[in-house]
């Protein structure tokens, strides 16, 4: 279902007419993040959206000083702090570079500006909205039917590249489960 959404995400943009793909084209920019460097702070206001093009990042955020990665962003992913980037408030999280990373980052005010001119990308929004609630329904599905070994091998299914380049710590975070659970996992693998 979400790869169905992704799909609709490429087709509406190939779909749209010259004007809006130049609008959108000039609102974005391409960055190189570091390893480690991050996107965005807890405390700051997300002001763009940043479409991974190559690498991998993570979303976390601090409890009680441990750090919670709630989210991997690779290949074509969309990484904001979706709460602080609709409301235009501080975040609570942090987006870190796992490994050097190219992104495409759209300025919000841009493209809130850009959507009044051009419907397709109103509709653009929409869709992108929509992938992020079927892909965050489909974690919350797999956290509440799935066992640590059935969440960790189904990241390797549809991430076997990059599985490998993710610190065990973010892993572990990720999945929900402590280092020596996905130790003791990875193990009878």
């Amino acid at each position: 279902m979400v790869e169905n959404s992704l799909s609709k995400i490429q087709q509406h943009l190939a779909s749209l007419d010259e004007k809006a793909r130049e609008a959108i084209e000039n609102a974005t920019h391409i960055k190189k993040y570091q390893k480690n460097e991050y996107l965005l702070q807890a405390g700051e206001i997300c002001k763009s959206g940043f479409q991974i093009v190559s690498g991998v990042a993570r979303k976390f955020y601090l409890n009680d000083g441990k750090e919670i990665t709630t989210e991997l962003f690779f290949t074509d992913d969309i990484a904001v702090s979706l709460e602080s980037y609709t409301l235009q408030q501080p975040s609570k999280e942090f987006i870190q570079a796992i490994e050097p990373c190219t992104v495409s980052v759209t300025n919000y005010q841009a493209f809130q500006e850009l959507k009044q001119k051009h419907k397709g990308l109103l509709e653009l929004d929409l869709l992108m909205t929509e992938y992020y609630a079927l892909w965050l329904e489909a974690r919350l599905f797999q956290f509440h039917t799935m066992d640590a070994t059935q969440r960790y091998m189904l990241l390797l299914k549809q991430q076997p590249h990059f599985v490998q380049q993710i610190p065990l710590t973010y892993l572990a975070s990720y999945l929900g489960i402590s280092l020596e659970t996905l130790s003791r996992i990875r193990a009878r693998i």
